[in-house]
């Protein structure tokens, strides 16, 4: 074992390569005949808004990157602009399956089903009579076409917005004959438009429109050609941490910089000629291959727009009621049952609701004296948020920890830390330096002479509207260790105090790291004794080094190691000699699964943990996750019950040694689904 240098490239997945995979799987599932037609169109347009946000992430930060270093920046060693150049290539296959899936599935299902998108050579007169009224009274007055000349440069383009660049003969009123303007289609209007009809349902998109009725704009003068674009920009917003004196100020001037950030890529409707896409590519410093010619609208994500406009309830997931466990549906108060036990709610499958019942009693408990809570990602009208301003209003000590800098929610979270404020809550913006990440509500409460704790910890954010599409699990609990665990990182995240050492939680950036190494190396040994030894984790994403270097320790001694791992993995299972005993499953479905939980043999006396961490760098290093174990048994037994279910799961991708994902192909009548069965089992 000690002759294998377990650093060398040859055993890692490239991160960026490995996104890419992941999103071809969601494609996938828009092929997926066996998954209702307007949930395929859904998933078609996830896989475009997920690719979107990896070129204004991940692209743009390996572009910056290259300006800086031509040194290798992963795992796998690969030079910047080798891996910009294997990510070109891959993300162009993805966009040619995209669009081939529309154009050659998805819109002629749609049609069959009675839902036509309707291109400019399929309107009727009726069509044309009715969409030329909605042209003059709800485009044309909201669009500013920009002639381009010395007088008016190349305008700003907003990030992800839809353009046309309009080639014009003859002169305007002044006698200009630039040849070229600019239309941008303001945010403001709806992408996809419905027609009345009692022939089913008929949608336009936008584009199509300003397309057909584009020389209204341009009176006096031919329309040569009209091409539609799309830029997309580096979004990830810079704060210099170690300058700044007020972080919401900080980040606030930053978010305006985000629509107008270095572009990164440039898509063009397939019609564009070739010295048009040029002259746009130079206009936004882009290369070449930069440039993405697509077969159908630039802005894909929008076609989602009909997912809510059609109400075909049997071309949809049909609807769940989440289930509430026995104690809480016998209509108790929260903070009784948790005296008795600890409860674990799993969703989406249960109901959320018991997190906004515990927040709302806490509120207008005359016992409770304080009310803390870290929020993430909530939505911008949060029920979480209205219950904390309540309990603010009835004079309880509330303190909420908000990020601001989670991703593309910032403005949101802005905007929610003004109204907790001017309600009299005390709000902190986290630390300097490191996200805040941990899921965790702690309710102070006065039981006779003593002051109790009670606390919520869980996987995912404090959203309602997430939590019926993603699988989270959220622990209640009154165990006074945790609960005091709890109050000691809060203490961190709003005093200057220092750390102080944790009985039960584990902690990042502090020991969770250096703790996860050491459960891996437990197995290890206990294999090299002789001992039975496994280890079951289910994470989002696998990225970081040590850790994987561990697991592949881990392997070379014999622990069966079961990594369920959704998106991102940079670890290589299959390699003999180095990762033989190491299987990787990606499971996709209905919802977004988002639990973090890990499960170690321990040499029978099984240890489970939930997190709000995955094993990444950022998650490890860089953020306040908190990592929390599951205590009793009966809880343990259920979690490890719906572990196994997903290693059973013969709907999900196995990932091999040479880096691809292989989906399983079974019978019908075969197909053991973890999320289904699990479904079927809260819902009987």
């Amino acid at each position: 074992m000690d002759t294998v240098d377990l650093k060398q490239s040859g055993l890692y997945i490239n991160r960026e390569l490995s996104q890419l995979a992941f999103n071809r799987r969601v494609l996938e599932l828009a092929q997926d005949t066996s998954v209702p037609l307007l949930e395929q169109l859904r998933f078609l347009c996830i896989s475009t808004t997920n690719l979107d946000e990896f070129f204004e992430i991940r692209v743009a930060g390996l572009k910056q990157r290259l300006d800086m270093t031509a040194a290798p920046v992963g795992l796998d060693d690969l030079p910047a602009s080798e891996a910009l150049h294997a990510i070109s290539e891959e993300a162009r296959d993805i966009v040619r399956q995209q669009y081939k899936m529309l154009n050659e599935a998805l819109l002629p299902a749609l049609d069959k089903a009675g839902i036509r998108v309707l291109k400019r050579s399929e309107w009727t007169e009726s069509h044309e009579h009715w969409l030329r009224k909605y042209f003059e009274e709800e485009v044309l007055p909201v669009l500013s076409p920009m002639g381009l000349d010395p007088a008016h440069p190349f305008p700003r383009i907003l990030n992800k917005s839809l353009n046309f660049i309009v080639s014009l003969e003859g002169k305007d009123a002044f006698g200009r004959n630039s040849g070229l303007a600019v239309v941008q289609a303001p945010r403001s209007l709806p992408r996809v438009i419905q027609i009345p009809s009692d022939k089913g349902y008929q949608f336009v998109l936008l584009s199509t429109v300003i397309h057909t009725y584009v020389e209204d704009l341009f009176p006096g003068m031919k329309v040569a050609g009209c091409y539609q674009f799309r830029v997309t920009r580096n979004s990830d917003l810079y704060v210099d941490e170690e300058d700044v004196d007020d972080m919401l100020r900080a980040v606030q001037g930053e978010l305006g910089s985000r629509r107008y950030g270095d572009a990164v890529r440039l898509e063009v409707g397939a019609d564009c000629p070739e010295e048009t896409a040029a002259f746009l590519l130079s206009e936004f410093e882009l290369a070449p291959e930069d440039l993405y010619t697509v077969e159908g609208p630039v802005n894909l994500s929008r076609l989602d727009a009909v997912y809510d406009m059609v109400d075909r309830p049997e071309l949809k997931y049909p609807p769940i009621s989440p289930g509430l466990p026995k104690a809480f549906a016998a209509g108790k108060d929260i903070c009784d049952i948790l005296k008795e036990r600890d409860v674990l709610l799993s969703h989406p499958y249960e109901s959320f609701a018991p997190v906004l019942d515990f927040l709302r009693q806490a509120a207008a408990d005359p016992k409770v004296l304080a009310i803390k809570q870290t929020l993430y990602r909530t939505g911008p009208e949060s029920p979480v948020v209205e219950a904390l301003l309540a309990a603010a209003h009835a004079g309880k000590e509330v303190t909420v920890v908000i990020e601001l800098r989670a991703r593309f929610d910032e403005a949101d979270n802005i905007a929610l830390a003004n109204r907790l404020q001017e309600a009299g809550a005390h709000v902190v913006y986290g630390i300097v330096g490191y996200k805040t990440h941990a899921k965790m509500i702690l309710v102070v409460r006065r039981e006779g002479r003593h002051l109790r704790r009670y606390v919520h910890l869980g996987t995912g954010n404090y959203h309602p509207r997430t939590a019926r599409f993603y699988t989270d699990y959220g622990l209640f609990s009154a165990d006074q260790d945790i609960g005091e665990d709890v109050n000691r990182i809060f203490l961190q995240l709003t005093s200057l105090g220092k750390l102080h050492k944790l009985s039960k939680l584990k902690q990042s950036p502090f020991t969770l790291h250096k703790d996860i190494i050491e459960l891996i190396d437990r197995e290890r040994k206990n294999a090299q004794e002789g001992k039975p030894a496994r280890i079951i984790a289910k994470l989002n994403a696998l990225t970081e080094p040590e850790v994987i270097q561990a697991l592949y320790r881990a392997s070379m001694s014999g622990v069966k190691v079961d990594l369920i791992v959704r998106g991102v993995c940079c670890l290589r299972p299959g390699i003999p000699g180095v990762s033989d005993h190491i299987k990787v499953r990606s499971v996709l479905g209905r919802f977004l699964e988002h639990t973090r939980v890990y499960c170690f043999h321990n040499d029978g006396k099984r240890e489970l943990y939930c997190a709000s961490a995955d094993w990444m760098e950022r998650n490890f290093f860089r953020r306040v996750e908190v990592c929390f174990p599951i205590l009793q048994k009966k809880l343990r037994d259920r979690m490890l019950v719906d572990l196994k279910r997903y290693l059973k799961d013969n709907t999900a991708w196995q990932l091999h040694s040479d880096g691809r994902y292989r989906r399983h192909h079974v019978k019908e009548k075969n197909i053991h689904s973890a999320q289904q069965e699990t479904l079927a089992q809260y819902t009987e």
